[in-house]
């Protein structure tokens, strides 16, 4: 039978042997039983090495924190830098407008500032400002800018300047293609009224 046991008819005496042999097995296997009771679970990989569960937990742990601050950069890029400081300095300013009393006074710094940068029609210092402000501008550093005479047209319709001098170094092929194009389309806008020239 599946206890160990004989089936069947049996004696007394047959039963009692079998019965103590059991008790003694059983008490032979209790330090077993203490022993796994307390024991952890030993995961093994396919080759049969011990897994360091602990280790392989941190090392996902630090993955996901590297996927998720990588995540949380390319949504901050797809949104846009500069819109995204545009919209800090409104909210900022807001902050700011928020704080000051309801009715704006003479004396408010930010509301002056804000009417002095206004640039009005008529004015007739705007046109002194304006060119104060092109004179500053054009003492910072600038690329060097194309003067000769009118460059040959290019495709990228690119002026020459600090990174082409206007030297057309070509072999002709794109001339040669568009001249084709045109005369293909003046062909067919020719055939085409001469279709419908007697209607």
């Amino acid at each position: 039978m599946l206890s160990g046991v004989k089936a069947g008819l049996v004696s007394a005496d047959v039963l009692r042997r079998e019965q103590q042999e059991l008790r003694r097995q059983e008490r032979n296997n209790k330090h077993l039983e203490e022993e796994s009771r307390h024991s952890e679970t030993v995961f093994r990989d396919k080759s049969g090495r011990k897994r360091d569960l602990a280790a392989e937990r941190l090392e996902q742990r630090q993955k996901d924190q590297a996927k998720s601050e990588r995540d949380e950069q390319y949504a901050k890029w797809g949104k846009g830098l500069a819109q995204g400081r545009q919209q800090q300095q409104n909210v900022e300013d807001a902050i700011k407008e928020m704080q000051k009393p309801l009715a704006r006074y003479i004396d408010d710094e930010d509301l002056d500032r804000m009417l002095r940068e206004q640039e009005r029609d008529g004015d007739p210092m705007a046109e002194f400002i304006k060119k104060r402000k092109a004179k500053e501008n054009k003492e910072k550093k600038e690329k060097p800018r194309y003067n000769g005479p009118a460059p040959p047209l290019n495709r990228f319709n690119i002026w020459p300047g600090h990174r082409w001098d206007g030297v057309d170094r070509s072999n002709g092929f794109e001339q040669q293609r568009f001249a084709r194009l045109a005369n293909r389309k003046a062909v067919q806008e020719m055939a085409y009224k001469w279709s419908v020239e007697d209607m």
